[in-house]
Order: structure tokens, then C-alpha cells, then sequence
């Protein structure tokens, strides 16, 4: 895999004024309110029926290949549905727009599309808005950040080059056979790969997107449940059923009006006083009481969101064999059923692997495979740092910015923790950075020293994008700077394997190689959580942890 800047969950929600890629909760915070409080609601639906929800503007104008944030990612799984769909129970893919996705060799696929799918314009989805959609996402010049989720498909170096100007406009791996079938050739095997193409990145775009880019938007037009009524930035966006669309999960409401706000404790009391219907995201300081706060419409349940530290491993200090033992001794330094319990009432779990509990043990979750590591034991802690030689310089520092979420607050009880095992005031000092830009930057420049904050929110629920795009050599997401030639043999033979099966077990071995070396120390699994009023039933979070819409009814 190529490098590429990508967020992690923390840094998406953060970047755009909420939180981001490692947090959806640590990094999510804000200050000040939008929003306000109209009973019945608003949007294009059918008057009362329309659901008040928490909102946040979206970092750009939300577009399927330039959107990679929780709060634009929102908009566009109401307003768009790709070639499969992700159950909302279960995660499992499942075909939307897609007939059969059919391949002879892991490499070469054909797309047949279902008849009947149309846009909100009422224009035809066919196989060109999928073709045309992903050559737009993957052309440089366009400047979409989720570009590299093309890079599998053969030509994809001829329209983005690492450096210089495209060679080509469209990648020669994709070609329209007619109306309703494409066919899609990859540069390599991938087995698994169908089972991405719900990530909104792959949605199908109509015509308008094309011949008036700015018009489209403003109003962005998809073949999703909803449809985009307006969007006023800093108030809300207003969204109604999409009488064309063609899927089987008709909304059970009239809309949805998604009210901006820029303080999440402005959210919360809102919901308390009945002027929103969900807030999906409630803030650390109301999490022990909002059980009895909100009389039980109050969800709290597992999400793919995992929280790592990681350690540069591009810093000779920190890639020699004694060094490794260092690693491991702070990992089980590390209380982490203290932490979770004291700061997060129960939205956190320690982890034990590097994947997360949604995606179940057939899709690869492996409870316990970080062994001892992952184990809180001061004694044994203690002896593998002084036989790795000690601390680098005698301390460690743990950064993260802190200009969201609680960041400083977990940094101080892990040092703490750390400290008290080693009997020092300052074995371990929180290093805090006042920006998330300035973190971020810090990182790509590879200019960490000790260790730092680092998270996944998955795109798609399956063991590969919990693994390959953090810990394959070059990846877009290996912010460690980690490099194993064996793990990354291994992830080529699963991403080559004839099936699923073969292919969880082949990425499995390869975690285990990771875990054996230990870049990062896994932290905690993330749950969703999320807060609804009496007005509304139905409220569920799918396992990305966004509220299905659909399914909520307004009294």
C-alpha cells in the first residue's frame, strides 16, 4: 500500500470541530451553541415527524470522495446507498444497488446492478454513475481525500501519481458493459474487496454532479433514504424522504433536521429540555449519570473504535530488540480497568487485540491475543523495562493535542499509572499540544520522540481495515512507521485468499506478528453512545456508531 494522509476517528471528528479518528469520544468536544430549540422540528417532511438531531458543519461540502469526517459521513449515509450496504445490527455487508459482484480470480469482477434505482432528481443510477464516481475520486486533480480507497483498481497510478501530473483521466481497470453491468479489474488480488464497496467513498453520482459541480453542492442530489432540503451553515441541515429511492429501509419518519451545535453540554441539555430528539455523542462529564438523567433512553454498546498509543518506530531509540521489552513493560504498566472505569463509566473496555468486538469472532476478533501485554502487571512491568535498559533519557512523554475531548485526562491517569508501578513522580509526563493541526503535523513529519495518541474508527467492518492500512510498510495510516516484511506477506496472501475464511486466518496471523513486536499498546475498545427524548422510539446506533435514522418513529 501507498502512503496517503488519512484521519483516524479522532482526527476526522476533531478536524471538523468535533473530535476525531482515535476518539470518537476523547476527541469530541466543543464550545457554544447553534441550534436552538423548535419544537415540531422543520425540514421538507410531512411537519411533526421530523427528527431533531445533534450536528456539527462538516469539515468541506459533503462529496462521497471528499468526505472523511463523522459529521459530513452522516449526511452522506442518509442521502446515498453504494453497491452494498452494512446491516445496521450486525455490520455484515449486504447488497443495496448491487446485483452479484461475481469473480472467477479475486482479481477480476463483474457489477450487475438491480433495476429500478434512481437519484432524487429522478434520473437513472446506472453503471456509469458508479464508473464516472470513482474516476472523479481518483483523478489527483480533483483533490478528493479518499482518493487512495481507489488504489486497489488497476490504473489508478496513471490518474494519481505519487508525484507529477496524471498520465490519465480514467483508470483503465473500470469499463461500462451496458446500462447495468461494469466490470472492475484490481492490480491485485483481493478477495475481500467487494465486501468494502459499501464505504461511501463508492457511492454512484448522477449527472448533475458533473455538469454543475457547484449547483450540486449546494444541494447535493444522491439515491439515499433522504434527500437534502436545505443546509444553512451554523443552523442546520434539513432532510426529507427521497420518494425515489428504491432500497428496502424506507424511513419510518417524514425527515430528519440536523441542528448545528458547537458545545456538546448546549446538546445535552437540549435533549433534556425536549428541544432535540437524539444526541449521539454525549459529553464525558455527563456519561455517569446520563442512565438516570435521561430515565433510560440512554444507549451505551459497542462500536468499531479502537484506541492505540503508539511509539515511533522510526526513532533508532526505539526499534532495537531491548527496546521492545521497554514497550511491553509500559503496556502492562498501564491499569487500564481503572482508567476506563474512572473517566468513562463504562463506554470504554480494555482491549486485548488490535481489532475491535463488532466485527465478532468470524470476522477476526480475537479476544486475548495481545497476551500478557495487554495484562496489568506492576511486577512484571517493572522487571522488563529495567531489562530493556530503562526508560530513553530516563522518562517518557505521552502527547496528544488537547484542544478537544478528554484527552488530558486519560494522558494524566496513564502517566500516573506508569509512575506509581515505577515509584517516580515523573517516569512518565504528559506532553500535551495545544492544536490537533500541530499534532497531526508533528506526526506526518515524523517528528515524535516518545510516545503518542493514535485510533481507528473502521470504514468497513472486516479485519483489513483494522490492520493493512495501519501496519502494512508505507501505509496510509501508519503513523508509527512500522515495517515488518513478514506481516506484510502475510496481508498479500490475504488479501489473495479464495475466501473469507482463509482470508481472516492469514490477517490474523499477521496481527499476532504485530502484537509479537509491538509498535503500539492497544488502550480500549470505544462504545457508541447516545441519548434520545420521549418523542421518539426506535433509536438504535448501527456498529459504526451513527443513529439509524430510518428506523426511528416520532410519536
Amino acid at each position: 500500500m501507498r502512503g496517503a494522509t488519512r484521519l483516524t476517528w479522532t482526527d476526522r471528528l476533531t478536524w471538523t470541530g468535533k473530535a476525531t479518528a482515535t476518539a470518537a469520544l476523547l476527541a469530541l468536544t466543543a464550545t457554544a451553541c447553534g441550534g436552538g430549540g423548535s419544537g415540531g422540528g422543520g425540514g421538507g417532511g410531512g411537519g411533526g415527524e421530523v427528527v431533531r438531531a445533534f450536528w456539527t458543519d462538516p469539515q468541506h461540502p459533503v462529496e462521497p470522495a471528499n468526505t472523511n469526517e463523522v459529521q459530513g459521513g452522516k449526511v452522506l449515509d442518509m442521502i446515498f446507498r453504494g453497491l452494498k450496504k452494512y446491516n445496521p445490527d450486525t455490520g455484515r455487508p449486504e447488497n443495496a444497488v448491487a446485483r452479484s459482484i461475481s469473480t472467477d480470480d479475486q482479481q477480476n469482477f463483474t457489477v450487475k446492478l438491480k433495476k429500478g434505482w434512481k437519484f432524487s432528481d429522478g434520473s437513472p443510477v446506472t453503471a456509469k454513475s458508479f464508473v464516472d464516481a470513482w474516476n472523479y475520486g481518483a483523478l489527483t486533480t480533483n483533490k478528493q481525500v479518499n482518493s487512495y480507497f481507489f488504489e486497489y483498481i488497476e490504473g489508478y497510478d496513471d490518474v494519481h501519481p505519487q508525484k507529477g501530473d496524471p498520465k490519465a483521466k480514467t483508470m483503465s481497470g473500470l469499463k461500462v458493459k451496458d446500462d447495468l453491468t461494469f466490470t472492475v479489474r484490481l492490480n491485485q488480488k483481493f478477495s475481500l474487496w467487494p465486501e468494502t464497496l459499501g464505504y461511501s467513498a463508492y457511492a454512484p453520482l448522477p449527472k448533475k454532479f458533473f455538469s454543475d459541480h457547484d449547483g450540486w453542492l449546494s444541494k447535493p442530489v444522491g439515491n439515499g433514504p433522504y434527500k437534502v432540503d436545505s443546509y444553512t451553515k451554523g443552523q442546520s441541515m434539513k432532510l426529507s424522504k427521497n420518494k425515489h429511492y428504491a432500497g428496502e429501509d424506507k424511513p419510518k419518519n417524514d425527515g430528519v433536521e440536523l441542528k448545528v451545535y458547537t458545545d456538546q453540554n448546549t446538546g445535552y441539555t437540549d435533549l433534556q429540555a425536549g428541544n432535540l430528539d437524539v444526541v449521539d455523542e454525549l459529553p464525558a462529564n455527563q456519561l455517569e449519570n446520563a442512565k438516570k438523567d435521561l430515565n433510560g433512553r440512554y444507549i451505551n454498546q459497542p462500536a468499531g473504535i479502537t484506541q492505540t498509543i503508539s511509539f515511533p518506530m522510526y526513532d533508532k531509540r526505539w526499534r532495537t530488540e531491548k527496546a521492545k521489552l521497554v514497550r511491553r513493560g509500559l503496556s502492562m504498566a498501564i491499569d487500564r480497568e481503572k482508567v476506563t472505569e474512572k473517566i468513562y463509566h463504562g463506554t470504554r473496555e480494555p482491549a486485548t487485540d488490535l481489532t475491535s468486538p463488532v466485527l465478532g469472532k468470524q470476522g477476526g476478533y480475537r479476544p486475548g491475543l495481545c497476551g500478557d501485554a495487554c495484562t496489568y502487571d506492576p511486577k512484571q512491568a517493572k522487571q522488563l523495562i529495567k531489562k530493556g535498559g530503562g526508560l530513553p533519557g530516563g522518562r517518557i512523554k505521552l502527547t496528544s493535542n488537547v484542544d478537544t475531548g478528554s484527552h488530558r485526562q486519560w494522558m494524566e491517569a496513564v502517566c500516573n499509572s506508569i509512575n506509581h508501578v515505577l515509584g517516580k513522580d515523573d517516569a512518565c509526563l504528559v506532553d500535551p499540544l495545544p492544536t490537533f493541526a500541530k499534532f497531526r503535523n508533528n506526526i506526518s513529519d515524523k517528528k515524535m520522540k516518545g510516545m503518542f495518541r493514535t485510533g481507528w474508527q473502521m470504514d468497513y467492518p472486516l479485519i483489513q481495515d483494522f490492520l493493512q492500512p495501519l501496519y502494512y510498510t508505507d501505509a496510509s495510516s501508519n503513523d508509527s512507521g512500522f515495517s515488518s516484511s513478514q506481516v506484510d506477506k502475510l496481508m498479500d496472501r490475504a488479501n489473495s485468499a479464495p475466501d473469507e475464511k482463509q482470508a481472516v486466518s492469514l490477517f490474523q496471523q499477521a496481527e499476532k506478528k504485530v502484537l509479537d513486536e509491538f509498535p503500539v499498546i492497544p488502550l480500549w475498545y470505544q462504545n457508541g453512545n447516545a441519548g434520545y427524548s420521549d418523542r421518539v422510539s426506535g433509536v438504535k446506533l448501527n456498529p459504526f456508531s451513527v443513529p439509524v435514522f430510518t428506523d426511528i418513529k416520532v410519536k
